[in-house]
């Protein structure tokens, strides 16, 4: 059996720009769903949404076989819970709230077998190696590991410059919706002094010679992020999408406030 190759990676690589889903509704068929739809990846958002360890495992199963990559965000980004992510089968991380280049540097060690890092082994029990069935799993998985730090506070983009360069960090995600909060302009990520923050971010990013990210659901902001050079751009999210669809059908035959009138002819 060989190593899965991490196509999410060698895109990033390849300069390619991929637009993917977020996905925050903790059950498989969604995922399938998802994996289905045509996106260039998905990510499964552990930090916001309600999935343990199991869940996340379950959703990588599921997604699999459509041949789309998939990310992991943990809630944080610790040794012990990056060690159970890539175990499990995750290759490419996005780690939240990363506000230093210490912070970014640490990450790097956690995520990355000896002697470039400190990630524990464990093979015989790690999907990731299918049970110690991949030959050479210990020295060739580091190759395969995608470390995705996201900056999304004032203090993560005043270290960008020092953050973006470390080696082992592969891209730096820019969260709009925090970072506007940080700026002071709360939930408005569309703000012109936000834009300009993560325009400004993108450009030192690219500079670099590392992927630059980010979530954006509207349409002009996504396409405007990508010409700027972002390589990789969120452009929905799972949970809205659904809410959205929904509530749009519901404005269609019911009042607003009231149930249906409709009646099955009974």
């Amino acid at each position: 059996m060989k190593l899965p190759i991490n196509k999410f990676k060698a895109a990033l690589s390849a300069n390619e720009t991929q637009f993917g889903l977020w996905m925050g509704l903790p059950d498989s068929i969604c995922a399938e769903i998802g994996a289905g739809a045509g996106f260039d990846w998905l990510l499964i958002d552990a930090e916001h949404a309600p999935y343990d360890l199991r869940g996340i495992q379950t959703h990588l199963q599921a997604i699999a076989p459509y041949g789309v990559p998939a990310l992991v965000r943990p809630a944080q980004g610790t040794t012990a819970i990056i060690k159970q992510l890539l175990d499990i089968g995750a290759q490419s991380l996005l780690i939240p709230m990363v506000n230093t280049a210490e912070q970014a540097r640490q990450l790097v060690q956690d995520s990355l077998y000896p002697p470039q890092g400190i990630r524990g082994l464990g093979t015989s029990m790690a999907r990731a190696a299918h049970w110690n069935g991949i030959e050479g799993y210990l020295q060739k998985a580091n190759d395969e590991i995608c470390l995705i730090v996201q900056a999304e506070t004032k203090e993560a983009i005043d270290n960008l410059e020092e953050i973006v360069v470390i080696d082992g960090v592969h891209g730096v995600f820019i969260g709009p919706s925090d970072l506007s909060a940080s700026m002071g302009f709360v939930g408005n990520p569309g703000h012109p002094d936000v834009v300009a923050a993560v325009e400004k971010g993108i450009e030192t990013i690219v500079k670099a010679g590392k992927a630059a990210g980010v979530l954006a659901v509207d349409k002009t902001l996504a396409e405007g992020y990508a010409d700027k050079g972002a390589n990789f751009v969120g452009v929905g999210v799972d949970v809205s999408l659904l809410a959205t669809s929904v509530r749009n059908l519901a404005n269609q035959f019911c009042d607003t406030g009231e149930k249906s009138k409709l009646t099955a002819g009974y």
